[in-house]
């Protein structure tokens, strides 16, 4: 049976701190436009308040989600335990990019691990907290995060992310411009 809640609980804040993964949800305003999903991991989300939350996006192969909330805000953060009981949470809200060199990054940054290929950060105000039951969610054991991306990272370096960033992450699927590809338009 699912709940509503109006903000993230202390209890629900706890639930959050012991995931050790989540996904993330959003589409483009077209019917024609791809639904994106994506996994996150290795500890890069932060409740910053019972309506505000946030993650480091780290550099990947698109850049779907920074397109899509840019171009409507929509997003949703979705949880699920793999360990004890059974949930499934969801943060349904308004989000929006962070880049790096910009006041905001300055503030968020020393709240979380910085690792190499740190793209952005996607910042979630929380519209609608749903909870629900999670019975089919499979148990799985937690053996650890993976670092080939670090480590993909770090091979890449500096120059060779920013280059990878041009060939890869400037729009979207759908061809809608990323706050990054905007950026470097300016």
């Amino acid at each position: 049976m699912a709940k509503y809640y109006e903000n993230i609980t202390p209890e629900l804040n706890e639930f959050i701190g012991k995931q050790h993964m989540f996904f993330v949800a959003s589409a483009p305003l077209s019917g024609e436009g791809h639904v994106n999903v994506s996994p996150k991991g290795l500890d890069c989300l932060r409740i910053l308040n019972p309506l505000k939350v946030a993650y480091l996006d780290l550099t990947g192969s698109g850049n779907e989600t920074s397109a899509h909330i840019h171009e409507n805000g929509r997003i949703t953060l979705m949880f699920c335990a793999f360990e004890g009981a059974p949930r499934i949470m969801r943060l349904f809200g308004q989000g929006y990019t962070v880049l790096p060199n910009t006041p905001e990054w300055d503030e968020l940054a020393p709240q979380f691990t910085m690792h190499p290929g740190a793209r952005q950060f996607i910042v979630v105000d929380v519209q609608l907290v749903q909870t629900s039951c999670g019975f089919a969610v499979p148990l799985y054991d937690f053996v650890g995060h993976r670092d080939v991306l670090i480590k993909w990272a770090e091979t890449k370096g500096a120059d060779g992310i920013s280059a990878y960033h041009l060939e890869k992450n400037m729009q979207s699927l759908d061809k809608l411009p990323t706050p990054l590809g905007i950026a470097r338009q300016e």
